[in-house]
C-alpha cells in the first residue's frame, strides 16, 4: 500500500474499521490486537521464568510456574504469528487459572503463602512492610493475568465469523 492510498483508505471508513489488510490477511487492527496479547502472554512468562530462578517460592511453586510458561510460550508464538483461536482459549484458560492461583496464595488462611509468613512467625515492622510489599507484588500478578485473558477473549470475539 503506497502513503498516497492511506488518505483515501481513512476518508472512506476503511482504517476505522479496521478493513485494512497486513500480514496474512489479517485486519490491521487485529493484527496489532494479536501482537499485544501475544508480547503480554510472553512478558507475563517472562515474568514467572525470573521468579522460578530467584528461586524464592520452594520447588512446588517453581515447578508450578515453569509448568504454566511451557504452556503459554507455544501459544504466545501462534497467537503472535495466526492468531490461532485453540491457542487463544489456552491462554484465556491459564490467565484465569493463573489468577485464580494467585488469590488463593493472597488470601489463604493463616496468612500469604505467598509472601513465606508460614515458614517463620513475623516478628518485625520490617517483615510486616515486606509482607504488604508481597500482597502488592500479588495483586499486580493477578491484574497482569486477567488483562492477558481479557486480551485472549477479546480477540477470539473479533476473530469470530460475523452472521
Amino acid at each position: 500500500m503506497t502513503s498516497a492510498a492511506l488518505p483515501a483508505l481513512v476518508a472512506s471508513g476503511s482504517v476505522a474499521e479496521g478493513r485494512v489488510r497486513g500480514a496474512g490477511g489479517r485486519a490491521a487492527g487485529t493484527l496489532l490486537h494479536s501482537r499485544v496479547c501475544a508480547v503480554v502472554t510472553a512478558a507475563s512468562c517472562l515474568a514467572h521464568v525470573w521468579l522460578a530462578a530467584g528461586n524464592h517460592h520452594g520447588l512446588r511453586l517453581n515447578a508450578l510456574m515453569l509448568v504454566m510458561v511451557a504452556v503459554c510460550v507455544p501459544c504466545a508464538v501462534h497467537v503472535w504469528r495466526q492468531s490461532s483461536v485453540s491457542a487463544l482459549r489456552r491462554i484465556m484458560a491459564s490467565g484465569v487459572a493463573m489468577a485464580a492461583v494467585h488469590a488463593f496464595l493472597l488470601l489463604a488462611p493463616g496468612g500469604s503463602v505467598h509472601s513465606h509468613a508460614a515458614a517463620a512467625p513475623v516478628v518485625s515492622a520490617a517483615a510486616a512492610g515486606s509482607e504488604g510489599h508481597a500482597a502488592a507484588g500479588l495483586l499486580a500478578v493477578i491484574a497482569l493475568e486477567m488483562t492477558t485473558a481479557f486480551l485472549a477473549a477479546t480477540l477470539v470475539a473479533r476473530l469470530r465469523p460475523r452472521s
